[in-house]
């Protein structure tokens, strides 16, 4: 049930993100007075709509995009027509497109047409959808940052293991027997008497703060004898401890453990987390952040749907973590994160992150500089910019608005290549879902 829950949640939490990101692009075309006749959220036949004003608001049948109709994308030809003089299957398509945005355009509409707007009002459309997605995900990410915080490592022992551990028993919990395995011995936090519950005052009498200098000191002095210092029920008490000697992983700068192992010294004992605020500027960075990664991403994505095909739907291999998921995907995850056996601090963090982040992604990729992208947009109506601008050095006539209606080829083909993309994405994430464990 609760999973079934995450997955509809965070459904509406992509739903909500492609509404808003659709509004980003209206509110500034009204605004500048364009004639917006269309404001649907997903693609095919309709579900639902509504007229208010000149502008027909609803849903469609397939959820996954969303988009505004305005008058007049495309300019006319150079000749002032609606066609051109070129021929073939291409040439046809470009006409037929000008053609029909140029059939758009009413009588007493044509100062409303969106590409007679000046560049800098094109851009500033055309980055709506992006920047909405771009402000979501900065909120979503203050919730979860500011408002919730991140875990932090307590000095208070959440749990204490009962062996030293070896390969047999990398955990160190004991056999169903109860025993340790054969070659551990007992835990040293054990065999000393720490307790879940005991706040770490001191080590040898030198405070201790920080968990993870705690153990890093630990793990350095394998061998040796240490007293340890405890509050436990209002009381504070010394405890001997011998520490011991165990095969352990490799942390790396962040404390997290990697894949190599070195012979370290071993305690037994396991930190308490508390949800800790992070301030302001935390945010920026953080999603500055992850924009590196997510662009890295990017540049890896075709990379990563070669093997997503070669490897796990043919191959049958399992499907790595960092793979492209689609909507469909990241709603299992969602669910995933609802039916996790964590406290629901943990649990709601973890969904608006990944809400966040998918937030943050949407608007890299918007950003991508070809048709029919945002992106591909405003670098049209950057490159007319400069265009004007040398024409004007050079003493030139204005060349007028740059005819995008060429390029509808380039964008039937990435069109083409992105809804390929999807359904593979989609099937994936249909017969091998990632999941969360």
């Amino acid at each position: 049930m609760l999973e079934l829950l995450g997955i509809v949640l965070f459904a509406l939490l992509i739903g909500l993100s492609i509404a808003l990101h659709e509004v980003g692009h209206l509110l500034p075309a009204k605004k500048f007075g364009v004639k917006v006749t269309e404001y649907m959220i997903g693609f095919g036949p309709s579900v639902w709509s509504r007229v208010k004003g000149e502008t027909r608001y609803g849903l469609k049948a397939v959820p996954l995009g969303g988009y505004i109709r305005m008058i007049g994308m495309l300019p006319p030809a150079t000749d002032g027509t609606s066609r051109s003089m070129s021929t073939g299957r291409f040439a046809a398509m470009v006409n037929d497109a000008r053609k029909q945005s140029v059939d758009e355009i009413q009588p007493g509409e044509e100062a409303r047409a969106f590409y007679r707007l000046p560049v800098r009002k094109r851009v500033v459309i055309m980055m709506g959808g992006p920047t909405m997605n771009l402000i979501l995900a900065f909120i979503l990410f203050a919730i979860v940052l500011v408002g919730i915080g991140i875990p932090q490592a307590t000095m208070q022992v959440s749990d204490v293991s009962s062996c030293v551990p070896t390969a047999s028993s990398p955990t160190g919990q004991p056999l169903p027997s109860g025993n340790c395995a054969t070659g551990s011995a007992p835990a040293p936090a054990a065999v000393a008497g720490i307790e879940a519950g005991d706040t770490i005052v001191a080590i040898n009498g030198q405070p201790a703060t920080d968990w993870l200098e705690t153990t890093t000191w630990i793990r350095a002095h394998p061998g040796a004898s240490a007293t340890f210092t405890v509050e436990r029920a209002g009381q504070t008490v010394d405890i001997p401890v011998t520490i011991a000697t165990a095969v352990r992983p490799v942390l790396d700068e962040q404390g997290n453990p990697t894949s190599e192992t070195v012979s370290a010294g071993f305690v037994g004992i396991g930190p308490s987390f508390a949800w800790v605020s992070q301030p302001w500027t935390s945010v920026p960075q953080y999603m500055w952040d992850l924009t590196v990664q997510s662009v890295k991403a990017l540049v890896m994505l075709p990379v990563k749907l070669y093997h997503l095909v070669a490897d796990t739907l043919i191959g049958g291999q399992e499907r790595s973590a960092d793979s492209p998921v689609s909507v469909v995907g990241a709603s299992r995850l969602g669910g995933d994160i609802a039916a996790m056996d964590e406290p629901m601090t943990a649990k709601v963090a973890t969904f608006l992150g990944l809400a966040a982040s998918l937030n943050l992604f949407l608007f890299l990729f918007n950003l991508l500089p070809v048709l029919p992208l945002d992106g591909g947009h405003v670098a049209g109506a950057l490159y007319e910019a400069v265009r004007r601008r040398v024409a004007r050095w050079r003493g030139r006539p204005d060349p007028g608005p740059v005819d995008m209606a060429r390029l509808l080829p380039v964008a039937y083909v990435v069109a083409g290549a992105l809804l390929l993309m999807g359904v593979i994405v989609i099937w994936a994430d249909l017969v091998k879902p990632i999941s969360l464990g």
